[in-house]
């Protein structure tokens, strides 16, 4: 397999409740690479993320992502394949009853990590990364939206991910906000990781010019990168 691919779709189809969402998908996402997947309300954005992280099972074509074939994996696989995720949400999906650093913790934990002193250091090192140190002991709700969204980032980060995915990671932010979180987003592609970020927020992507991949009746389409 392409170990500089982080993705690699060929003739991909994307079903959800068995109806036929996009078809015919061909794209690769390299390392370093920052990707908008663009179209309106609807049009496929998020089943196509949820295949990338093996949320909807591929049927039709071929969908290779972090070296796994997406065709094969097994159930018991796909955490492990996660671990190389780093998946943001517009809704944040924080923990609302655990602090900052505890957000962050839970994740390493989770992922069976043991020292105590090593996973502080590892939470301080994503929140220098995404500016929220000085908010490490804040509850989500003592957060703005923004730094909501940067936590749930740094939450994505924990893990050293190869690729970021962000399913509209700017819907609920004012645009001044959602400038901010976009060159979080876009400083994370310049140190090596992939990132693909679902959008419709036009005034993002003009500000912020990448390549494209345009959802539209049923089809994906590719845009060249606009500069």
């Amino acid at each position: 397999m392409d170990e500089e691919n982080l993705v690699s779709a060929n003739n991909l189809s994307v079903y959800q409740q068995g109806n036929l969402v996009l078809a015919d998908i061909n794209f690769k996402v390299s390392k370093g690479e920052f990707l908008y997947l663009v179209g309106k309300t609807g049009s496929g954005k998020s089943s196509l993320l949820k295949m990338l992280y093996g949320a909807l099972p591929v049927n039709d074509g071929s969908l290779v992502v972090c070296q796994k074939d997406m065709k094969a994996i097994k159930n018991s696989e796909i955490p492990l394949l996660r671990r190389k995720l780093g998946i943001v949400f517009q809704d944040f999906q924080l923990l609302m009853d655990k602090n900052v650093m505890e957000n962050l913790s839970f994740v390493l934990e989770a992922t069976e990590w043991k020292d105590a002193q090593k996973i502080k250091n590892k939470c301080l090192e994503v929140l220098t990364a995404v500016d929220l140190v000085s908010k490490a002991t804040k509850m989500p709700h003592q957060l703005s939206g923004g730094e909501q969204q940067r936590l749930a980032i740094a939450r994505a980060l924990i893990n050293d991910a190869e690729l970021i995915l962000a399913d509209e990671p700017t819907g609920n932010l004012d645009p001044e906000t959602s400038i901010e979180i976009v060159k979080l987003l876009r400083s994370l592609s310049s140190i090596g990781k992939g990132v693909v970020m679902a959008s419709h927020d036009f005034y993002v992507i003009q500000k912020f010019p990448a390549r494209m991949l345009y959802c539209q009746d049923g089809k994906v389409i590719e845009k060249s990168v606009l500069v």
